[in-house]
C-alpha cells in the first residue's frame, strides 16, 4: 500500500501551528503520522490499541523523539487524561468514537484548541471500508459546535493488487470484502480519498 503520508503531515502542520505546544493526540497509535511530533514541545499520545501503541513507540524511537512522547493506553471517553494541554488532536479517530459529540466536549475541557484530522465526507475510501455513516456523524458533531476553520484535501490509496487491498480492509468485515470484489482481477489499484481538517476553539456553548 502506498499513501503520501508526508504530504498529509505537511497539510496538517500548515493548517495549525503546533510549534512549542503541549499536544494531546487521540488515536495516535500506528505511527503513520509520527513526524508531526517534531513541532510540539510535548505530546501525550492516547490509544486503546496496545499493538498500535507499540508501533508508535517504535516510530517515535526511530525518529529520535522518545523524550517528547508519553504513550498512554486507554479509552479517551472514559479514562482520566493525565494533563491539560494547548491543543487536542483527533488523529483519524473521531469517527471511531462511540459518541463523537461527547469526545469533542471532553477534548474542549482539556485544551482551548481541538483539531480534527479525519476522513472526508466525500471520500470514496470510506465506502470501501464501510465507514460512511460513522464519518458523517463525526463531522455533524463538529458542525454543531462550529469550526473556526476547516479545509478538505484530496489524496489516493494505491495498492499493488487485490491481495494487498484485501489485507488492508479485511478487518472491516464482510460488506467491505464484497465492495472490493470489483478489484479482484486488477493490479495497480488506485482509490481516491478525501480528508478534512477542522479547528474548534473552546470555550464554546457545550450544551448545544
Amino acid at each position: 500500500m502506498a499513501t503520501d503520508y508526508a504530504l498529509m503531515i505537511r497539510n496538517l502542520l500548515s493548517f495549525y501551528d503546533f510549534n512549542d505546544k503541549t499536544m494531546i493526540a487521540i488515536g495516535a497509535g500506528g505511527g503513520q503520522f509520527v513526524a508531526y511530533g517534531h513541532a510540539p514541545r510535548r505530546i501525550v499520545a492516547i490509544d486503546q490499541d496496545a499493538a498500535a501503541l507499540d508501533q508508535l513507540r517504535r516510530a517515535v524511537a526511530e525518529n529520535g523523539m522518545s523524550g517528547k512522547f508519553e504513550l498512554v493506553q486507554g479509552d479517551f471517553l472514559t479514562m482520566d487524561v493525565p494533563l491539560r494541554g494547548d491543543v487536542v488532536l483527533f488523529d483519524f479517530c473521531l469517527h471511531e468514537m462511540a459518541d463523537p459529540a461527547l469526545a469533542l466536549r471532553r477534548a474542549g475541557r482539556l485544551a482551548p484548541d481541538v483539531v480534527v484530522f479525519d476522513h472526508g465526507r466525500t471520500s470514496r475510501w470510506t465506502h470501501y471500508v464501510v465507514e460512511e455513516e460513522k464519518v458523517k456523524l463525526a463531522w455533524e458533531a463538529v458542525e454543531r459546535l462550529g469550526a473556526a476553520r476547516s479545509k478538505e484535501y484530496s489524496a489516493e490509496h494505491k495498492f499493488r493488487d487485490h491481495a494487498e487491498l484485501l489485507a488492508k480492509v479485511r478487518v472491516q468485515g464482510d460488506v467491505a470484502l464484497q465492495r472490493i470484489e470489483k478489484f479482484r482481477s486488477q493490479t495497480n489499484i488506485t482509490i481516491p480519498l478525501t480528508y478534512e481538517l477542522a479547528l474548534v476553539r473552546f470555550p464554546v456553548r457545550l450544551e448545544r
